[in-house]
């Protein structure tokens, strides 16, 4: 599903927007221009390379076709979904919702059964949407049976696993059978984790039981949901966790006792700060987050030392499935009328033809969300690390795993990670009295 095609060419699509922009804005839209506007959830660096596409539209086709799109609100997602939420629901003092909206499919799921969201389907033929990879078209028709498209994919990213081959390499020298390939599979990161535990507890003879994590699994829920996937089960089934499966007890314990033993790192925050420290050596996150990754590592007692990263694929336990995870948001149109509505589908197929898609994927770290759109070289060279491994695991056989959405599924991913994470703290601190007490008696 993830085979590349060609599509039409881009000229053609281009003056198929146009037409159809002066379909739906009348005779008169260069006269009176549709002002849409839009949120998005960028920041820093993506919110500039984004927002320079916008205005590229603005200045070209856009002025032509007489339609302009202005970003109205920038936030994080959790700040952008309530405030979309308040302005779709008319809450008192809200802002006005924005035509076009960056969103996830958690959100889109309570639009849509709200009736806010139009149907893409509306305003996309069938040859136009057989442009887009069907994995990442196919997570946004989500929510109440209707079979309707209501996200546009614009930008998707995996899990990847990112390693500091410097403190690896140190580590590997001195240990034997230590070896890269033990990263192919969870089974042997788990027991590097504990090897690496041991030889830099053995690096401070004067202090026990101070060794360092080697592994964090940076989205522990994502980590058991690919977990199950990949073993042949499904961690949520029916809106529940489904701890009685084999699946789930063989993950269970794979985490809990490499946490436990110190190997696995017990954190809540991005794995790239536990890079940046030292305070693992191998993490699996998100493919969008190359561009965070250090060239350097500041330890604890303020040393520094050059760092190099590398990017592997996302592991798979032994015997399993090729299977990680699908991530990103995309694009929603809101409900207004028939001239805008068309008006802000144009934009969108603009926006996410390849030549536009292409420039945003690389600058961001993004996979390209057309079939014929090709991964860029980026600037960043950790990025084009990610680039290259993630088109082997699309071409390698990867299955791309779309979570469930449903109401309540946050709140239970919370209540999860807290109930794991304290019950390996809970083992981690038992086993920490026991040696105290052996080395006592």
């Amino acid at each position: 599903m993830w085979k590349r095609r060609r599509i039409l060419a881009i000229t053609i699509s281009a003056l198929a927007a146009l037409l159809l922009l002066g379909a739906g804005c009348g005779a008169d839209s260069a006269a009176e221009p549709v002002e849409l506007t839009m949120w998005h959830t960028y920041v820093e660096q993506m919110k500039t390379d984004f927002d320079e596409l916008v205005e590229e539209f603005n200045e070209g086709p856009g002025a032509e076709a007489g339609i302009r799109v202005t970003v109205t609100s920038v936030a994080n997602s959790s700040v952008l979904n309530e405030k979309l939420l308040m302005a779709a629901s008319g809450d008192p003092g809200a802002p006005e919702p924005p035509d076009i909206a960056v969103i996830y499919p958690k959100i889109a799921v309570t639009l849509q059964s709200g009736g806010k969201l139009a149907d893409l389907d509306d305003y996309f033929t069938e040859e136009e949407l057989a442009a887009y990879v069907p994995a990442f078209l196919e997570e946004g028709r989500f929510a109440g049976g209707d079979g309707g498209l209501y996200l546009l994919p614009i930008a998707k990213s995996t899990e990847v696993l990112y390693v500091n081959r410097t403190i690896f390499d140190r580590f590997a020298a001195e240990t034997p059978g230590a070896t890269l390939e033990m990263l192919g599979t969870f089974e042997g990161i788990l027991s590097l984790a504990g090897q690496y535990y041991a030889w830099t507890d053995a690096q401070t003879p004067e202090a026990s039981g101070d060794g360092k994590a080697f592994y964090y699994p940076d989205g522990l829920f994502n980590w058991y949901m690919v977990g199950a996937e990949q073993l042949g089960g499904h961690l949520v089934v029916d809106g529940r966790i489904d701890e009685g499966s084999s699946a789930f007890r063989k993950l269970n314990d794979a985490y809990l006792s490499g946490a436990a033993g110190g190997g696995v790192a017990i954190f809540n925050d991005y794995g790239n700060y536990l890079a940046k420290t030292g305070d693992a050596v191998c993490v699996t996150s998100t493919s969008a987050g190359a561009q965070f990754y250090p060239d350097e590592v500041t330890y604890a007692d303020n040393t520094k030392e050059a760092a190099v990263f590398d990017v592997l694929p996302y592991p798979v336990f032994e015997g399993g499935e090729k299977v990680a995870i699908q991530r990103g948001g995309g694009l929603c149109l809101l409900r207004s009328d028939e001239g805008r509505e068309r008006a802000a589908a144009a934009f969108m197929k603009w926006l996410t033809e390849p030549a536009q898609n292409e420039r945003f994927a690389a600058k961001a770290g993004y996979m390209p969300v057309t079939s014929e759109a090709r991964a860029q070289e980026a600037d960043d060279a950790l990025v084009r690390k990610m680039l290259e491994t993630v088109a082997g695991m699309q071409e390698g056989g990867y299955r791309f795993y779309v979570p469930p959405v449903f109401d309540g599924f946050d709140e239970m991913q919370t209540a999860f990670v807290e109930e794991a994470q304290q019950q390996a703290g809970a083992r981690k601190a038992e086993g920490a009295e026991a040696a105290e007490a052996a080395e006592g008696a």
